[in-house]
């Protein structure tokens, strides 16, 4: 526990060494809160709600939480500090969990930046804040799911250009495959909706979605940490080998 807690803490003050962070987290915020506001019309809805907030969530994370994940081992490996790394009392499966932790704390912090959001709902109205507050439990759920896919993609490349373009894959299929948009073209097709519902299982949207009207089922508990435990074991595999 001390090397994973030595490692996360050298790992979390990295990302504040250097000005990347800050504008990651400017750009969070103003992607993320510029959607719900403009493009997503937030003020013409009359409600108290953050409901148009988190429908953009799952696509800014497309694309914000890879460029947080893609330097974790892609940069260790270019530096060749990853040999140093394991020269230290640290395994590898601490290594790996250090610095996941380490990121998924960081993008905690770029979420509580977005509260600005909440406190302006709860100036203007009177918003269900169990519903609110489910929500960002999801998000935060969702955010590490992201990251541990990027980890892994991280840790299959030295480049981290290569790293940030496949795991933006990775991450858009299983956002695409519970699109809305996708679901009814599956349908047009004459899809059997049994399969339609299977295949939407698998993606981010479907199990986040309930988390944004205030359900908090199992189901979608299981996803997200199944995803993590996967990929970070599997993270670690490709590092031992």
């Amino acid at each position: 526990m001390k090397s994973i807690s030595t490692l996360f803490q050298r790992e979390f003050s990295g990302y504040f060494r250097t000005p990347v962070a800050y504008v990651f987290l400017v750009v969070f915020l103003m992607a993320t809160i510029g959607l719900a506001w403009f493009l997503g019309r937030f003020f013409d809805g009359g409600e108290a709600t953050l409901a148009r907030f988190f429908v953009f969530l799952p696509w800014v994370f497309l694309f914000l939480v890879p460029a947080v994940g893609m330097r974790l081992w892609a940069e260790e490996k270019r530096s060749g500090t990853w040999e140093l790394l394991f020269t230290l009392p640290v395994s590898i499966p601490e290594a790996v969990l250090g610095k996941f932790l380490a990121g998924w704390l960081f993008l905690c912090v770029a979420l509580l930046g977005t509260l600005t959001m909440a406190f302006t709902v709860g100036y203007l109205g009177s918003p269900d804040w169990g519903v609110i507050m489910s929500g960002y439990a999801g998000a935060i759920l969702m955010s590490g799911a992201y990251l541990s896919i990027c980890s892994l993609t991280s840790a299959l490349s030295r480049s981290q250009v290569i790293s940030f373009v496949i795991s933006v894959v990775s991450c858009l299929v299983l956002v695409f495959l519970g699109w809305s948009v996708f679901n009814n073209f599956l349908t047009a097709i004459h899809l059997p909706v049994e399969a339609v519902d299977a295949i939407s299982n698998f993606s981010f949207i479907t199990h986040f979605e309930p988390m944004t009207i205030g359900l908090i089922r199992f189901q979608d508990l299981a996803f997200f940490l199944t995803i993590m435990a996967a990929c970070l074991s599997l993270n670690i595999i490709i590092l031992k080998r």
